[in-house]
């Protein structure tokens, strides 16, 4: 039973980078599609050739990334070296908690240096090239390392508590882990910028002035109170802009990115912000925080049923029983499940985003918005002519074309959803 759950691991592994390949190779292809004509102009015969280069560039080098991990992964499957290292981490500690946390460490550790030479060449010499770069060495290194430390803190945390909930609860863990994670979505919704974002970037409160004015009338006007502005300084990292809601309740704010005011005008920006308003309005992150708590009850319950299972360990070349191996072999099987919720959610997800183009167009802010998206993808060489598959299967929003033609004609917009 063990090798065949091996096997069905590497089918699924092999599907997995089939799919990416394949669609990689179809937004590629359809490169060179005829321009939607609601975006003719937005690029000039050289930016466009810049803009069709960067987007190459960038598939070439995912490609190579893509390959190197799937074959990474056929090796560490097809020698069981999570088996390996699972021993390993028992040799070098006799508490069940503290081997479990190890092994997430070293697993982390490995996942981290694999990515980092493509996040180098992707900083330094792909967004160099393009002109989109501001992040020194030192930066970059100092990220590094503070996002492995936090991300493998925290993780280390939750593990650790779902661990021990699971030896004091035996199968019935999956209900107070479920609790324990729906506590941690919550915390981290509403912190996330008090805890998370101040290790990387400075934020300031956005000063008196022509957009603070405006943010705030803007506010009044969509029923809402926001009293926490932030500039945020992005520039450290890109040239690239952004501007989004975070936390609620006492904890929310706005948040814009100091390269923002650099491309937009005031009233785009508020139309930006009109968006993010839209979403707040509709109440999404809680919407998706509820269906992000929902699945984890959902394969918490599963993996309950199955973590005694002595063949989920085996298949990684486990040697005994072993709930950190249970859990990795029980998420790998559960891919193919991911990729048929995949289109799924980011359907809903696309669909979210329609309401909240329509919330800032029923506001009067239709063409600034649809002005201000335009600002956004040409300054980050956006692909304007992604493959119709792909962004059924992989996109999160609309293409800019489908949002334009939403904004100014909701009953176009209602078509495309």
């Amino acid at each position: 039973m063990a090798h065949t759950l091996l096997l069905l691991i590497i089918a699924f592994v092999t599907l997995e980078f089939i799919l990416s390949s394949v669609l990689s190779w179809l937004n590629t292809r359809w490169m060179t599609h005829p321009v939607p004509p609601e975006l003719e102009g937005l690029y000039d015969e050289e930016k466009y050739r810049r803009q069709q280069n960067y987007m190459r560039t960038n598939k070439r080098v995912s490609l190579i990334a893509r390959c190197v991990s799937f074959a990474l992964t056929l090796v560490i499957l097809g020698f069981g070296l999570l088996g390996w290292l699972d021993n390993q981490c028992k040799s070098w500690s006799d508490v069940p908690i503290l081997q479990v946390i190890l092994f997430l460490v070293v697993y982390n550790l490995f996942n981290t240096v694999i990515a980092l030479p493509f996040s180098y060449y992707s900083t330094f010499v792909i967004e160099e090239r393009f002109g989109f770069n501001r992040t020194t060495h030192k930066t970059f290194w100092l990220d590094t390392v503070k996002s492995f430390i936090v991300s493998t803190v925290l993780s280390a945390v939750l593990l650790g508590v779902v661990y021990w909930l699971y030896q004091t609860f035996g199968q019935q863990f999956w209900i107070w882990a479920t609790l324990v994670i729906a506590v941690f979505i919550v915390f981290f919704s509403m912190f996330y910028s008090n805890l998370i974002v101040p290790l990387f970037n400075k934020q300031t409160p956005l000063p008196e002035g022509e957009l603070r004015d405006a943010i705030t009338g803007a506010i009044k006007d969509f029923g809402s109170r926001f009293k926490d502005i932030y500039i945020i300084d992005g520039s450290k990292h890109s040239t690239k802009a952004n501007a989004y809601f975070t936390g609620f309740g006492p904890k929310k704010r706005i948040v814009l990115y100091d390269t923002l005011q650099d491309q937009m005008t005031n009233d785009e920006i508020v139309a930006v912000l009109a968006h993010e308003f839209g979403h707040y309005k509709h109440r999404d992150t809680f919407k998706n925080m509820f269906i992000s708590i929902a699945m984890v009850a959902v394969n918490l319950f599963i993996f309950s049923l199955l973590v005694s299972n002595p063949d989920l360990p085996a298949a990684l070349g486990g040697t005994a029983p072993s709930f950190i191996l249970a859990l990795v072999a029980f998420s790998m099987l559960l891919s193919p499940i991911d990729i048929l919720l995949s289109p799924i959610g980011n359907a809903i997800s696309r669909r979210a985003e329609y309401r909240a183009d329509a919330f800032a167009a029923e506001h009067g802010h239709g063409e600034a918005l649809i002005s201000g998206l335009k600002k956004l993808a040409a300054h980050a060489l956006s692909n304007l002519t992604p493959h119709p598959l792909v962004v059924w299967y992989s996109y999160s929003h609309p293409t800019l074309a489908q949002r334009i033609r939403a904004i100014r004609s909701p009953r176009a917009g209602m078509g495309a959803r």
